[in-house]
């Protein structure tokens, strides 16, 4: 596996080292994207009593800054690909801050939209996928373990926000609570320090990355891929300053980005629609907020341990089963949602869903990886978060007009349970083709090589018979045309 990373990147991945700061560098980048759409909205009660608005129209800040984080993945990857992880994720952090503080002087719910929703999302889009990218760049053997402790920033940061913002709000208000989260953004400006290129790191001594040289003697070892991908001439052809879309005819990559569209579709609602279910249910303010800490304390563990379990030798060679299994089992839980009684019943759902929700979120950039590799792995990422933008956008409004319409919880939960079961049956079975096919190329690749090696001594033996005889040698090249024959007879090409 090393070996062949260092056939593609260039160099070997340290996998450690500097490489552990760099993922607690992406552990609060990617905290903060996740978490941070969702913490506010404990503050939009009141927004919508100061500014006269309905509740349809106060969600809608939230749901652009989620779509705007997701649509902003084209730009983000094409100036990591330019300039690197660290001053994208700085520069975000900034943005963040900034669309904060902006909106703490708003005056109009649509400056909300635009300081919060557009500048904010762009900012968080900036900190998530450079996260990403430079964990690939670190990693290779430990790669699923390194993404599932940065993703497991998501649930920390949400069990934190959440209290942090009800203080906030009780002692200075929704306009001195957002002025503070804007300072406390900077944060994300820090993190994006710790992500150096790995060139000013220890540089990995590499038997590859000695032997690699230019034509001007220089050696392209790939240390300065994150700083300056133009340095890494193996990637060059894979990756470039623009989006590769290339990716659009690979297999791999189709039936990921598929499945995953149908998945984004039920996949936020049920949690953001959890707690007034509980209400509508009878259970009482207090507890039905317990549900969502049950939830995140148990994603909290999930996402790290489905990282060691996605690493380990039996796994790892078929992960997208593990990524199937995990949509496939949340849309089961949904469909049982509405089966659930009392506030216990309600606390199983939460602690099944908890569990599958970051066993999905653990594997869903880290599977991308596995199907396009590292050099790709930038663009990859801004292509599947702009095409996912839309059910992102579009799916819990979907899901609240289910629940005005028939005035039940249940088909909202049905309609989810159905999409993500769909997702995962789907990728399942396509995966189970595309692994099949995959297979057989690197059979018939091994056949090939073998083939090549056996004809390459039927060569050397015909060439030392040469002097005991015509009759011979035609007799050696005649044995050597039937085994040939034989290597080559299930494999046409």
């Amino acid at each position: 596996m090393g070996a062949t990373a260092a056939a593609v990147l260039g160099y070997t991945p340290p996998d450690g080292g500097w490489g552990w700061v760099v993922v607690f560098g992406a552990f609060i980048s990617i905290g903060f994207s996740y978490a941070f759409p969702k913490a506010l909205t404990i503050y939009f009660k009141e927004i919508r009593k100061h500014f006269g608005v309905s509740y349809s129209q106060i969600a809608w800040v939230s749901s652009i800054m989620l779509a705007v984080m997701y649509a902003g993945g084209p730009v983000s990857s094409i100036l990591v690909n330019r300039y690197g992880s660290r001053p994208v994720v700085i520069t975000g952090g900034i943005m963040c801050s900034v669309s904060m503080v902006a909106a703490s002087f708003s005056s109009t719910i649509t400056h909300l939209y635009i300081c919060v929703g557009i500048v904010g999302g762009l900012g968080l889009s900036f900190n998530l996928q450079p996260s990403l990218t430079i964990i690939g760049k670190y990693f290779q053997v430990r790669r699923p373990i390194a993404n599932g402790l940065a993703m497991a920033g998501s649930p920390v940061f949400l069990c934190t926000l959440a209290p942090l913002n009800q203080f906030l709000f009780d002692h200075f208000g929704w306009r001195g609570g957002f002025f503070i989260l804007g300072g406390m953004l900077l944060n994300c400006c820090v993190a994006g320090s710790l992500m150096r290129p790995l060139s000013d790191a220890n540089k990995p001594q590499s038997n590859v990355a000695e032997k690699t040289k230019t034509p001007n003697g220089n050696g392209v070892d790939g240390q300065a891929s994150d700083q300056k991908p133009h340095h890494n001439r193996s990637c060059t052809g894979n990756t470039s300053c623009c989006m590769n879309l290339s990716l659009f005819r690979h297999r791999g990559f189709i039936i990921y980005l598929i499945g995953n569209m149908l998945m984004f579709f039920g996949f936020f609602s049920p949690m953001i629609f959890l707690a007034p279910y509980a209400k509508h249910r009878g259970v009482d303010e207090y507890s039905a907020a317990s549900l969502l800490s049950a939830l995140a304390l148990v994603d909290m563990i999930a996402r790290p341990g489905t990282g060691l379990l996605a690493n380990t030798r039996w796994v790892r060679p078929r992960v997208q089963y593990l990524f199937s299994f995990a949509i496939t089992y949340n849309g089961v839980c949904h469909l049982l949602c509405p089966l659930a009684s009392g506030y216990w019943g309600l606390v199983a759902y939460a602690v099944c869903y908890g569990l599958v929700y970051g066993m999905v979120c653990a594997l869903l950039f880290e599977c991308l990886m596995d199907l396009v590799g590292p050099c790709k792995f930038s663009s990859a990422v801004g292509l599947v978060t702009i095409l996912e933008c839309c059910p992102v956008l579009l799916g819990p409004p979907i899901a609240g007009a289910l629940v005005d319409m028939f005035g039940d919880y249940s088909y909202m939960f049905y309609l989810c349970g159905v999409m993500m079961l769909t997702a995962g049956l789907f990728l399942f079975i396509m995966n189970y083709f595309n692994y099949r096919r995959l297979d057989r190329a690197r059979r018939a690749q091994e056949k090939s090589l073998e083939l090549q090696e056996k004809t390459g001594q039927c060569g050397v033996q015909q060439s030392d018979l040469v002097v005991e005889g015509e009759d011979h040698q035609s007799h050696v090249e005649d044995n050597g045309t039937i085994q040939v024959k034989a290597e080559t007879k299930d494999n046409p090409v």
